[in-house]
């Protein structure tokens, strides 16, 4: 058994490393990190960083890991509150500008990347997007029955969600942001008239008419 000095010795080194490892993930990305340039961000032995982690890539696994759990109770908390539901999307769309701010959404973009050419990597990769599923299928399930869209499968529309705020965070980190805020709005413009009891708004050709 480890003295308890030892084991608080451990903890200490393994948040020092990941906090350092989440700093430059945001700063300069995977390619330019080093065992020794992390070791020297985070202050201590560079041999630390594979005897506590084992490789380089299981540090930044387990900072996206990490990350994740902080944003995921948050997001948790929000969707739980008695706010309508309208209310809930808008505060999950300011929470996406955080992460792109935070530097979250760069993690999470540039480890699925990494992920591709390491399979042993996949699975912990696959396991975070599960957690974001879980969170919207939770939260979507009342929600389709409260704006009335029943043509629309749960599991759709989770999808279509996920897959919309990943390509929206890839194209805000290449500077790209046409057609963002039209999309945000007539997403919008949707949800209100499904909750004033309308179809919805009328498509492009029926307006022409």
């Amino acid at each position: 058994m480890q003295p308890a000095g030892a084991s608080e010795s451990r903890r200490e080194a393994v948040e020092a490393l990941l906090d350092a490892a989440e700093r430059l993930l945001i700063e300069q990305g995977y390619a330019a990190i080093t065992t020794r340039k992390l070791a020297e961000q985070a202050g201590v032995n560079h041999g630390l960083v594979h005897y506590y982690f084992g490789s380089m890539e299981e540090v930044m696994v387990q900072v996206l890991e990490r990350f994740t759990a902080r944003l995921i109770e948050r997001q948790r908390a929000m969707y739980a509150s008695d706010r309508p539901f309208l209310e809930k999307w808008h505060a999950a769309w300011a929470y996406q500008e955080q992460d792109l701010s935070s530097g979250y959404s760069k993690i999470w973009l540039e480890l699925q990347a990494l992920a591709w050419n390491r399979p042993e990597l996949r699975a912990r990769v696959q396991h975070v997007n599960q957690e974001w599923r879980r969170v919207l299928t939770e939260a979507f399930a009342p929600a389709l029955r409260e704006y009335g869209f029943e043509t629309l499968s749960l599991e759709a529309a989770v999808s279509l969600v996920m897959t919309m705020a990943q390509g929206y965070a890839l194209e805000r980190l290449s500077d790209i942001q046409e057609g963002h805020a039209a999309l945000l709005s007539e997403i919008e413009v949707l949800m209100k008239s499904r909750v004033n009891g309308a179809k919805g708004p009328r498509s492009r050709t029926e307006r022409s008419r």
